[in-house]
């Protein structure tokens, strides 16, 4: 992964193209080109086997967007190490879990990880140095040439999952990986600059994709960050953001406009805070508000819906490609506008070269237009093993079993599949509930209520009923102009809403307002969290009677 995302770059004519562009709070930037990567690189590996490490160590990165961290990856995976990416946002325990579970031997992170890491450090008995990775720290070290020759199934990365259904797992990414990314990279990203004639062809005298801009504010220790967003960018030999700061719609689009973005990577979430806080019109749409030069959308995470899609088509100026995937598995279906149409709402088609289908419990296909689990097959179209797959869980070889019906593995997510091959989200298998006799996906209740003007966001769950099974409930957030508008009113309001745009046994038959709703630190909503606040909520009920 290293030599594929910097050291042929850094070799090439190409070195002194701009890899990092790091933009401050302030509007500031400042750029780093592939050869100071590299050389950075090569300067910090000498400083972790003076420390210690040898290949196939797990370390620890808990760092923000920045040069730093993206030095610390190429360091840590051309000397064979394992990189194990760790969120800022984690406390003390989630921290400890992690570092104890992967047998983390160094972490590297910067000042605002450092006391949370020194504390946890006792819990983690073969965590043997914490070293703060201030800017330029490597100084001084030996810049010569530090890569060790890896195989396609060398592991590389140990990232844990987000933990949404239960407790999370390390899964284990080898080098191979990010060239099973790639094709779907390329179709969700609408071209990014890629040519067919091979990487060693200057991709600048391109007439699409010449001077690509690519940034997401997905954290850079996870998935969406590293695999979908930092390691392919550099990959193409291109120029990534960093930004170390807190999401808002208006940093969002002031970044993309400062920098030139392109390209980027936005959640659902993110974009739904975008469409409320910059609706525009049609004729000052938000795109010429900020001058933005977007040419490709990727969303991920939850359902973009048709709100948003039609947010980024008619204010973005850019039809927003949905994707789906797994840490374990990632980037196997979405849509992409420059090879094929999107249908608004559909998760899209299997990436090229990846076999995807919808099966049922036995792990039989599923006919067109039949709920069942989207799953992946060990071999690819051709009939070879599909290099996107993950090694397994980190010491859980049971998880790893349970995860394969046969040659298919199982992604716990449930869609249906069109007659083109179109597959379309009905949430994640332990999300969806049946109330009176009707199955119920959260994710089309939550985007009708998106569209109400008083909702900035919503969660949908059952609320346990002794007469239908389960009653529809939702979880809203008020946008703050509705914060002083009588509840009751509004809940008719919302209700009357959906029952006009779905069907009647969809509107949610309660509706409590929260401040906000619990997310992981990857920008999912825990339904699961809801859930079970609802069941306990019944079970006092219960007792009380």
């Amino acid at each position: 992964m290293a030599e594929a995302c910097c050291g042929r770059w850094a070799r090439s004519r190409l070195a002194s193209r701009v890899a990092i562009t790091e933009y401050g709070s302030d509007g500031s930037t400042r750029t780093y080109t592939y050869r100071q990567l590299q050389r950075a690189a090569n300067q910090l590996t000498h400083v972790l086997r003076g420390n210690g490490v040898v290949q196939g160590d797990r370390v620890a990165i808990v760092m923000p967007q920045c040069f730093a961290t993206a030095v610390a990856y190429v360091a840590v995976l051309q000397m064979g190490a394992i990189a194990t990416p760790l969120s800022m946002l984690f406390g003390a325990d989630a921290l400890a879990f992690r570092l104890r579970d992967s047998e983390a031997v160094l972490a590297l992170c910067d000042s605002e990880a450092l006391e949370n890491l020194e504390q946890v450090k006792p819990r983690a008995p073969l965590l043997r140095a914490v070293l703060h990775l201030i800017p330029g720290m490597w100084r001084g070290a030996n810049p010569a040439a530090a890569a060790v020759n890896t195989r396609a199934d060398d592991p590389a990365v140990l990232i844990y999952t987000s933990g949404t259904t239960g407790n999370p797992k390390g899964a284990l990414i080898a080098h191979r990986s990010l060239i099973g990314n790639l094709s779907g990279f390329v179709a969700s990203q609408n071209w990014f600059g890629f040519d067919p004639r091979g990487p060693d062809v200057d991709a600048d005298a391109l007439p699409q994709g010449s001077s690509a801009v690519f940034w997401s504010p997905a954290d850079w220790a996870w998935t969406g960050g590293l695999m979908d967003a930092l390691l392919p960018t550099l990959y193409f030999g291109r120029n990534i953001v960093a930004f170390n700061g807190r999401f808002t719609p208006q940093t969002a689009l002031e970044l993309m406009q400062c920098c030139g973005v392109t390209h980027t990577f936005l959640f659902p979430t993110a974009l739904k805070a975008m469409m409320k806080a910059y609706p525009g019109t049609n004729d000052n749409p938000v795109r010429d508000m900020f001058s933005l030069r977007l040419q490709a959308i990727m969303s991920a995470g939850e359902a973009v819906g048709d709100a948003v899609f039609g947010y980024c088509q008619t204010q973005l100026g850019v039809t927003v490609n949905e994707m789906f995937g797994q840490t374990e598995i990632n980037y196997i279906v979405g849509n992409s506008t420059e090879f094929y149409p999107a249908k608004p709402g559909s998760m899209g088609l299997a990436y090229p070269g990846h076999r995807v289908a919808v099966i049922d419990d036995v792990g039989l296909e599923c006919p067109c237009g039949v709920v069942g689990e989207v799953a992946l097959h060990r071999l690819d179209v051709h009939g070879a093993p599909n290099p996107i797959f993950f090694l397994g869980y980190w010491k859980n070889e049971a998880a790893t079993r349970a995860k394969f019906t046969g040659d298919w593995c199982r992604t716990g997510d449930l869609a249906v599949c069109d007659r083109d091959g179109y597959l379309w989200y009905q949430g994640r298998s332990d999300d969806v509930f049946k109330s009176a006799g009707y199955r119920i996906g959260p994710g089309e209740i939550e985007n009708c209520l998106i569209k109400h003007p008083a909702v900035l966001n919503a969660a949908v769950v059952p609320k346990p009923d002794s007469a239908r099974g389960a009653l529809v409930k939702a979880y809203v957030v008020r946008a703050p102009e509705f914060e002083s508008y009588p509840p009751a009113l509004l809940i008719a309001d919302l209700q009357a809403h959906v029952k006009q745009l779905l069907a009647p046994y969809e509107y949610p038959k309660e509706i409590e307002f929260v401040q906000a709703l619990p997310m992981t630190t990857t920008g999912k909503v825990q339904r699961r969290v809801l859930r079970l606040r609802e069941e306990e909520r019944a079970q006092a009920e219960s007792r009380s009677l």
